[in-house]
C-alpha cells in the first residue's frame, strides 16, 4: 500500500503531541540507547546515517546531537519542514540534511552512497513488499553498517487489548488477523513479528541481528496521567531501558527493533 504524504502532513499536530507525550518519548529514548550500543564502542566515530520515512527527525535530532550526520528522507513535506525547523532549534543543521522522497525511489546519489547506519523505523507496517523495502534499505548502506529496523509487534494486540482495554473477546479476535488501525494517520497497519523480520533480513544476507523491544510494559499500564509525573516517568524508562533485550519481554514489546550488519558484497 502507498500512504498519501497529506495523512501525514496533516497530522503533524497530533503526531507532535504523542512525541511528547511519556510513551513517544519512550519510543525514541530506548531506539537511540539500542543504537549506541552499536555506534559509540571502541574506535567509532562519526557515522554517516540515512534515516528512511525519517518524519520530523525524532531520531535523527538524537543522532546528530552525538556527533553524527543524518540524512533524512520523507515524502511528507510537512514532516520534513518540522525536522529541518528542529534541527535549527538545535543547532544541527550542519549535521541534518532533509531529502523530500519516495523510500521506494530513491534518488541515485543517495541509492549507491554506502552509508554507515540506514534507520527503517515504523515503516514496514505501511507497506506490502517487505523483503523488497528492506532490500531497498540495505543498499545504500556499506557492507559491515549497521541497519536498524522497528515495527508494530503483533504479539502485542492481543495483550493491549485483554490488559488495558480489558476486552477478552476483542483480545482473542485478534488471533486471527494482522491488521490494525492507526487513527493519528487514518492508515490500515500491517502488524509483523520479530522472527519474521528476522529471517527475511539473513535471507538477504544481514548478520550479527540482535533483537530488541521497545515499551514492554508502557502500553500495558492503563494509568495513563500517572506516566506524566516525572518521578513515576523515570523509574518507567529505568524499567524499560533494563528489559530491552531481555527475554521474555522484548518478544511482547509493543514494537521491536532489529540491529542488523549488511554482509559483504559478493
Amino acid at each position: 500500500m502507498a500512504e498519501s504524504p497529506e495523512k501525514f502532513n496533516s497530522a503533524m499536530t497530533a503526531w507532535q503531541e504523542w512525541q511528547d507525550a511519556p510513551w513517544g518519548r519512550l519510543r525514541y529514548a530506548i531506539a537511540e540507547a539500542n543504537l549506541v550500543r552499536h555506534l559509540e564502542g571502541p574506535g567509532e566515530g562519526s557515522s554517516r546515517v540515512l534515516d528512511l520515512a525519517g518524519g520530523d527527525g525524532g531520531d535523527a535530532i538524537r543522532l546528530a546531537a552525538r556527533g553524527h550526520h543524518v540524512t533524512v528522507v520523507d515524502h511528507a513535506t510537512a514532516m520534513l519542514a518540522a525536522a529541518a525547523e528542529r534541527a535549527s532549534a538545535a543547532g544541527l543543521t550542519e549535521l541534518i540534511t532533509c531529502v523530500r522522497a519516495d523510500v521506494a525511489a530513491l534518488p541515485a546519489g543517495l541509492a549507491a552512497a554506502d552509508f554507515d547506519v540506514v534507520l527503517c523505523h515504523n515503516l514496514l507496517q505501511y507497506v506490502d513488499d517487505v523483503p523488497g523495502t528492506l532490500a531497498t534499505a540495505l543498499a545504500p548502506l556499506r557492507p559491515g553498517g549497521l541497519l536498524s529496523v522497528m515495527a508494530v509487534n503483533r504479539h502485542s494486540a492481543a495483550l493491549r487489548l485483554a490488559v488495558r482495554e480489558m476486552d477478552p473477546a476483542a483480545a482473542l479476535a485478534s488471533f486471527e488477523t494482522d491488521q490494525a488501525r492507526a487513527g493519528m494517520f487514518d492508515s490500515t497497519l500491517t502488524l509483523h513479528v520479530a522472527d519474521e523480520i528476522i529471517a527475511v533480513l539473513r535471507g538477504l544476507g544481514c548478520q550479527d541481528v540482535q533483537h530488541y523491544g521497545i515499551r514492554s510494559f508502557c502500553d500495558y499500564i492503563a494509568d495513563d496521567a500517572r506516566k506524566d509525573d516525572p518521578a513515576f516517568y523515570a523509574e518507567l524508562e529505568r524499567l524499560e531501558l533494563a528489559v530491552t533485550a531481555r527475554p521474555p519481554y522484548m518478544h511482547t514489546a509493543r514494537l521491536f527493533q532489529l540491529t542488523a550488519r549488511k554482509g559483504p558484497r559478493p
